[in-house]
């Protein structure tokens, strides 16, 4: 009988053998999650500074890689913060490494994106990455760079240092990967498209493998303020983070490690809970006994009393971006935008905004269109198990005068410090339910809205046709009775028609 071997491998040859779970499944969603995950860090790097993203994307056919795919070289150039030249390395040739790992709305969740689509193009292409990065001072620093997939390390080929004459800053990513672009066109296209619809302050630029040029201008130059770091709440905290919280703290007594060291805990409820859960305030955390912190952890989810997490860690669209956007890319003929207030799951806070459309350049099929994000990430895959498609499927449609073949379309995007995603592949929502009710009375808000403006346009249409009718045979009428009477002078129809007017619409 063989003898098991064991070994440890690391978080490169860990996602090298099970790239499936970070959404590079096939070569054709492998292409659009790799140009996905790039526009997205451009999108932070620029937002973090509060600079309109202008973010180049080019997609070059290099050859040809078997029968049914290509090989393509990827180009992404952005106008965001840039990255310092000490973290250039590390930043795109090792996993797990990062800046997506504080505690605050942002767009990566696991650090892993950026560089798992270049990982893909190295085990695909075997070629190296181009990193070229200024945060905009006098310095250009320039890397080919591959990755020790068995060591997690960047292995650095080449590095340069070029003079900045022109200020610039920003980032430029530049590497080859094995895809099927015919395929994923649809998918490429409609994210750079509902990308534009969510950040409507962005200039995008697409060329595509035939030199076709696709653009998105933005609408507004105006942004949604940055989030701000945030403390971790109560209520999201387990024995794990509050070992770590107890390791690093740097106080010691229990009042001011509560204080120090939790969301929305000052000195009043600090003092309450200690009571509440027989702590003594001056007791030194780091002497707390395993036993203790378990207990501790359980009295934190008991006490009712913690403030409920404030947004500011959060950055919501808002009702007038999101309209700006919606109205710059589907053109309704009527829309309706609403956010919610700031709700809590877990004890992570999170916003919902959701908009319904009517209308306009929005395709009349058996069925609503639905716009899905999350932290102003378009998702495109797994529609069917998202949290907001079966609310919108729940819904009583018909009281809100609303059948599924009108040419409508419902928007959801969800902000938060720790979006609910099913998968690594951030493609759907899991269905929680203070998610499902805040997206639920959402929906009926704006469609409530959209029922008043079918009601007006039913009766606008009612009196057209009315008026339609007294046009047509009032001139008849009034020339038969003006015989009947023998009259000369036929009677001025144009007055009743005016009053007809007066209580209906043009």
């Amino acid at each position: 009988m063989a003898q098991a071997t064991f070994e440890e491998i690391s978080a490169a040859d860990f996602f090298y053998r099970n790239r499936d779970i970070a959404g590079f499944t096939n070569p054709t969603r492998a292409i659009f999650a790799a140009i996905r995950e790039l526009v997205e860090n451009s999108l932070d790097a620029a937002e973090s500074i509060k600079v309109p993203p202008d973010i180049y994307v080019r997609l070059s056919f290099e050859g040809e890689a078997s029968e049914e795919t290509q090989i393509y070289r990827l180009r992404v150039k952005d106008n965001g913060t840039g990255i310092p030249p000490q973290h250039i390395p590390l930043a795109f040739g090792q996993v797990l490494y990062g800046s997506k790992y504080k505690l605050k709305q942002q767009r990566g969740t696991f650090g892993l994106g950026g560089k798992m689509a270049i990982l893909y193009g190295q085990i695909t292409t075997h070629q190296p990455a181009l990193i070229i990065s200024s945060t905009g001072g006098t310095r250009i620093y320039e890397y080919k760079i591959m990755i020790d997939i068995q060591k997690n390390r960047p292995v650095i080929l080449d590095r340069r240092i070029t003079l900045n004459k022109d200020g610039w800053r920003g980032t430029i990513i530049e590497f080859t990967l094995e895809g099927d672009y015919l395929r994923a066109m649809p998918k490429i296209l409609e994210y750079f498209k509902q990308t534009a619809m969510v950040n409507p302050y962005a200039n995008l630029t697409f060329v595509d493998p035939k030199g076709r040029l696709y653009i998105f201008k933005r609408a507004t130059a105006t942004m949604p303020d940055p989030p701000t770091e945030t403390l971790p709440h109560p209520y999201g905290v387990d024995v794990e983070l509050l070992q770590r919280l107890i390791q690093i703290t740097t106080h010691g007594n229990m009042l001011d490690f509560l204080k120090n060291h939790f969301h929305r805990v000052g000195n009043v409820t600090a003092k309450r809970f200690l009571e509440f859960s027989g702590i003594s305030p001056s007791k030194n955390p780091k002497k707390l006994s395993h036993d203790e912190i378990v207990r501790l952890v359980q009295m934190l989810r008991k006490f009712k009393d913690f403030l409920p997490p404030d947004a500011g860690c959060l950055s919501p669209l808002g009702e007038e971006l999101l309209r700006t956007g919606i109205l710059k890319e589907l053109k309704p003929e009527f829309l309706a935008v609403h956010q919610r207030k700031p709700a809590t799951y877990s004890g992570h806070p999170f916003i919902v905004e959701v908009a319904i459309a009517y209308g306009g350049e929005i395709s009349q099929k058996n069925g609503f269109v639905i716009y899905r994000f999350a932290n102003r990430i378009p998702l495109l895959y797994d529609e069917a198990s998202d949290v907001s498609v079966k609310v919108i499927e729940s819904m009583n449609w018909r009281r809100y005068k609303v059948a599924p073949d009108m040419p409508i379309a419902i928007v959801v995007h969800i902000c938060s410090t720790k979006v609910p995603y099913k998968t690594v592949g951030k493609e759907f929502i899991a269905d929680r339910p203070e998610v499902r009710r805040e997206i639920a009375n959402g929906l009926r808000e704006v469609a409530r809205q959209l029922q008043r403006f079918l009601s007006r346009r039913e009766h606008a249409d009612r009196d057209k046709k009315r008026l339609g009718v007294f046009s047509k045979y009032l001139p008849r009428i009034a020339e038969f009775s003006t015989k009947l009477a023998e009259k000369d002078k036929i009677p001025d129809i144009e007055r009743l028609l005016r009053n007809v007017r007066r209580y209906g619409v043009e």
